[in-house]
């Protein structure tokens, strides 16, 4: 079976190929339309060298040694230098993945021949991907401005031999492990190693995943959502089209009629048309109105990550042989107020959803008890699982303060204004994180909820979900450890399940799951 092939520095990269290059889903290249653009920036700044003309970073110190200029016999000692001096980053490594993305993201960057990078280097770093040797990188240091200096110098330490690396489930340190495996350490040219470290990838990596989890989160609380709706007995009324046509919001729209797909035939659903409660709580009626502004800020943050992924982010850039710009590309504003618009929408998503947990355990819907179970007194049931919740959704709402609102000036005045946008993206998927256990228990809640209906039925969808649950999570009768069960209702959620069923069953059955129309929403 022939795998994809993706060609960096020229075709168009999105946070879906990201990832699945990072999966070895794809294969990335370079190949020689790029090579022959690398050479040409490469060698215009030999050119540079060998001149009288003085460039920044080329043949000056960085920062506020700009004005200090490098003899030319000095040039690729300075590029190693900034390597080793800027490699200041502290806290725990990042996720191995969150490296590996590091380098496919900076591969294509440097590989559309506006950075002045040698083609040899580029070979290194590809080299470091196929054998999936990848850098230790530690999670603190950056603020997201000149670059994300420190994370991206630790990245590229292992290219001159230094630092440390995962090499088959092992940390090792590079110098021994080149030793073993008779690699030699490359010589960085002029400018590569400012080339190197200046940009937005540990940014960027942290929101391409971010893009990617925050997009199956919100496909999954629609589903959970929908379940919770039966089990409580809610209206269908409000996921009308001629609601949502009077305010539409296109993602406002696009939830509205996932849920009404889900809904629309079901047994529990016009069970009760009839019923005499006029409106339901917030929580269950205003979904479209709340997932689908955090579905509206998804989007945002997809749409600027995607011309990011797709930027030349380092500094100063060769636009040619006459002009060489050092600009401010670097600089990570772009993302970081998207990121902190991202997190609070995620923490909604949370929010949301510890709320409906609560309506479930309030007994008020009938055949439904109290705590969602029969027997209380004896048994607290599901009470203190909504603690969890809300212990998580308070957390989140912590980890909600703008990152972007802060800056510290750096580098003695030079670097005057920051992004911290380094911040914010951890924070972001510490956020989405913690709405994946929320959305976890709301799953069981609801599950729990619906078993008290019975014999009548939801929809295929939402019964093909329920059947799934239930043949990894029986009905709880009484108290119990409910550690195993959470980690079980978790990898529902996180590992796509939910959604995979009711994709499978919509296409099994020919029925309706996900709206015509605003297909932006379903994919990343």
């Amino acid at each position: 079976m022939s795998v994809e092939t993706f060609h960096y520095g020229i075709d168009n990269l999105s946070s879906y190929k990201a990832l699945a290059i990072c999966k070895g889903k794809i294969q990335g290249v370079l190949s020689e339309e790029a090579r022959v653009a690398v050479r040409k920036s490469a060698n215009i700044v030999t050119s540079i060298v060998d001149s009288d003309q003085i460039v920044y970073g080329i043949n000056t110190g960085f920062g506020p040694l700009c004005t200090t200029s490098i003899n030319a016999s000095e040039t690729k000692k300075l590029q190693e230098n900034i390597l080793k001096s800027h490699a200041v980053g502290v806290g725990e490594p990042i996720e191995k993945d969150l490296a590996k993305l590091m380098l496919i993201l900076k591969m294509h960057a440097l590989a559309q021949g506006f950075s002045g990078i040698q083609e040899e280097t580029l070979d290194r770093i590809l080299w470091h991907i196929e054998q999936d040797i990848i850098p230790i990188v530690p999670k603190q240091g950056s603020v997201g401005a000149s670059g994300d200096l420190a994370p991206l110098s630790h990245l590229f330490l292992p290219l001159i031999g230094l630092g440390r690396v995962y090499y088959k489930n092992e940390v090792r340190e590079t110098t021994y492990l080149f030793e073993e495996l008779s690699i030699e350490p490359i010589h960085l040219g002029a400018k590569e190693g400012l080339a190197l470290i200046n940009g937005t990838q540990f940014i960027l990596a942290h929101a391409v995943k971010a893009v990617s989890e925050f997009h199956r989160i919100l496909m999954s609380a629609d589903l959970i959502g929908a379940l919770m709706l039966e089990g409580l007995n809610a209206s269908i009324k409000p996921f009308f089209k001629e609601l949502h046509v009077l305010r539409p919001y296109p993602a406002n729209k696009f939830v509205a009629g996932t849920i009404y797909n889900l809904l629309e035939k079901s047994e529990i659903v016009h069970s009760h048309q009839n019923c005499s409660r006029v409106q339901d709580p917030y929580s269950l009626r205003c979904i479209p109105q709340v997932h689908g502004a955090s579905r509206q800020a998804w989007l945002h943050l997809k749409d600027l990550v995607e011309i990011e992924i797709n930027s030349v982010t380092d500094n100063p850039v060769i636009i040619d042989d006459e002009l060489t710009i050092s600009g401010g590309n670097f600089h990570g504003q772009p993302l970081a107020l998207p990121i902190d618009y991202a997190c609070l929408a995620a923490s909604e998503i949370g929010n949301i959803s510890d709320r409906r947990t609560y309506l479930s355990l309030e007994g008020d819907t009938p055949n439904v008890p109290k705590l969602l179970l029969k027997a209380t007194g004896l048994n607290s049931g599901f009470m203190i699982l909504q603690y969890t919740t809300a212990a998580l959704a308070s957390e989140n709402k912590g980890l909600c303060f703008p990152s972007s609102a802060d800056s510290i000036p750096t580098s003695l005045g030079q670097e005057d204004h920051v992004s911290m946008g380094s911040i914010g993206s951890r924070k972001l998927l510490q956020v989405l994180h913690n709405v994946d256990h929320i959305l976890s228990i709301e799953l069981l809640c609801a599950a729990q909820a619906l078993d008290f209906h019975r014999p009548l039925k939801s929809t295929a969808i939402l019964e093909a979900i329920h059947s799934a649950v239930r043949n990894k999570i029986p009905h709880v009768e009484e108290d119990q450890p409910m550690t195993e069960i959470m980690e079980q209702a978790l990898h529902f959620v996180k590992s796509g399940e939910l959604i995979r069923i009711a994709h499978t069953v919509a296409e099994q059955n020919n029925i309706a799951y996900l709206p015509e129309k605003e297909e932006v929403f379903n994919q990343y």
